[in-house]
């Protein structure tokens, strides 16, 4: 064998245990991450984006890169420092794996480069998505999003229901409220579940109407509950501490009631009579106003809002809106979300 050809293959050998020593190492930051989503956080989602990407990375690790290992020839088995050898919290935990998988992931990336190039590729969008999962992790938490939250689109039954919701979505809505009254269980629970998955998509809150069972099922952000429902305290003990909780309100004691019992948010209405609330007598501005007035928490003025009215709504002191037909049947859901969320943000900043 010539020299070229030993060298080729010392090279390759060396490489191979660099990708051997990062792909353990990516893999093992990873599982760290990924408990935590599942035991501290209880987030299906954040668990399964983990699982995935660890599941991908274990595909890369073949036989002849294993065969390359040399751990008692390896210099840095004994090396550490001393910020290694503790944490103080859970957030340095997370943030020192993310840091070790991001870097692991890099390593391979550029290594694989010279050996396995459709490996570098695949770390490279491994890496990226590791970014979204720390943005994920130490980003807005669902209290932040909810109180950054405008716009609330409470869907009705449609044929286009997942379309439109995406289209909102695209819109720049960061709110959704699954409600369907007359579907059978079956169907709630798969929408529900659609619709969950593709607000996490877009990073927007995701609560369902009444049933606290197919909140819990779906791992929606929260529930939304009318007067007739649940208790708030009994929502709680099921939901946990972590799901928001919001409650309909139409005069000032439910609002006080609300409050009182946990309640993170409410709606506030029908401002105007709707056919959602059928029998209801509109809430008016009179009762919007004692809200503006006191309501220590976020509240949605909801009821017969559309394009036609919402000047009108912002003026009698409303910030946030929650809106059902007007874009559930609107012809083009994005602009029509585009100009709500326009009129909200223009027209509260005078206020």
């Amino acid at each position: 064998m010539g020299e070229q050809n030993k060298d080729d293959l010392w090279q390759m050998q060396v490489v191979y245990r660099i990708l051997d020593a990062n792909l353990d190492r990516a893999r093992e930051g990873l599982r760290i991450i990924e408990e935590w989503c599942r035991f501290g956080l209880s987030d299906r989602q954040l668990t399964r984006e983990c699982k995935e990407m660890r599941q991908e990375i274990a595909t890369w690790h073949t036989t002849d890169i294993r065969l390359a290992r040399d751990t008692l020839g390896d210099p840095g088995t004994d090396l550490s420092h001393p910020q290694e050898e503790a944490r103080s919290n859970i957030k340095q935990v997370l943030q020192a794996n993310l840091c070790r998988v991001q870097e692991a992931l890099r390593v391979l990336e550029e290594y694989a480069k010279l050996e396995r190039p459709e490996m570098a590729a695949a770390a490279k969008q491994v890496r990226y998505r590791t970014y979204v999962l720390e943005s994920q992790l130490f980003g807005a938490s669902r209290y932040q999003l909810l109180e950054e939250s405008l716009l609330y689109l409470v869907t009705s039954p449609s044929q286009e229901l997942f379309a439109v919701v995406e289209a909102a979505l695209q819109g720049g809505l960061t709110l959704v409220q699954y409600r369907d009254k007359s579907a059978d269980d079956t169907v709630r629970l798969a929408q529900a579940q659609k619709l969950c998955d593709l607000c996490h998509r877009y990073r927007a809150l995701f609560i369902v109407n009444d049933r606290v069972d197919i909140a819990l099922a779906v791992e929606a952000d929260g529930v939304h509950l009318g007067q007739q429902d649940v208790p708030i305290e009994l929502a709680r003990q099921l939901l946990g501490s972590h799901r928001l909780i919001g409650r309909s309100t139409t005069n000032r004691g439910e609002m006080d009631k609300a409050i009182a019992e946990g309640a993170d948010y409410i709606g506030a209405g029908p401002v105007y009579e709707t056919p959602t609330k059928p029998g209801k007598a509109a809430a008016g501005f009179e009762y919007l106003r004692y809200v503006a007035a006191n309501c220590p928490i976020p509240w949605f003025a909801i009821g017969g809002i559309n394009e036609q009215n919402i000047s009108e709504v912002i003026e009698g002191g409303v910030k946030r809106v929650a809106i059902v037909r007007a874009i559930m049947q609107a012809e083009q859901p994005t602009l029509t979300t585009q100009y709500f969320l326009t009129q909200l943000k223009t027209m509260s900043s005078y206020q």
